[in-house]
């Protein structure tokens, strides 16, 4: 189960990260700024999942843990708000963009949904 595991981790998030580093750099980022800006926010989930992993409870890990996930996610919107609503910006289609919009809706809505429910 472990290997497996690990497996289907390496999967997801070897593509994740390379598509990562690819919007860093169309959007204007060298080789360089981009490999330290991925390393940073991996560096963030590796520290939060390090000191969950050695909490004594699982109260322990939320308390301890409470001041990564805005760092992480922080830098998630940075990439989201410099590359992607950019060049959603410049669609000049009105089909198009109401696709986009409808989707952007769709995943807020999915995110408000997960949250009533948990």
């Amino acid at each position: 189960v472990g290997f497996i595991t690990l497996l289907a981790i390496l999967l997801h998030e070897i593509p994740h990260e390379v598509g990562d580093f690819a919007i860093l750099l169309r959007s204007g980022f060298d080789r360089w700024k981009a490999a330290k800006a991925q390393l940073l926010t991996a560096t963030g989930a590796l520290v939060g999942a390090m000191t969950a992993l050695l909490a004594d409870s699982a109260k322990a890990a939320g308390d301890s843990t409470a001041w990564i996930l805005p760092f992480t996610s922080g830098g998630f919107i940075y990439i989201a708000l410099v590359t992607v609503v950019p060049d959603l910006l410049q669609e000049t289609h009105a089909k198009e963009s109401m696709k986009q919009l409808l989707c952007l809706c769709a995943g807020i809505s999915c995110m408000y949904g997960v949250c009533m429910i948990h």
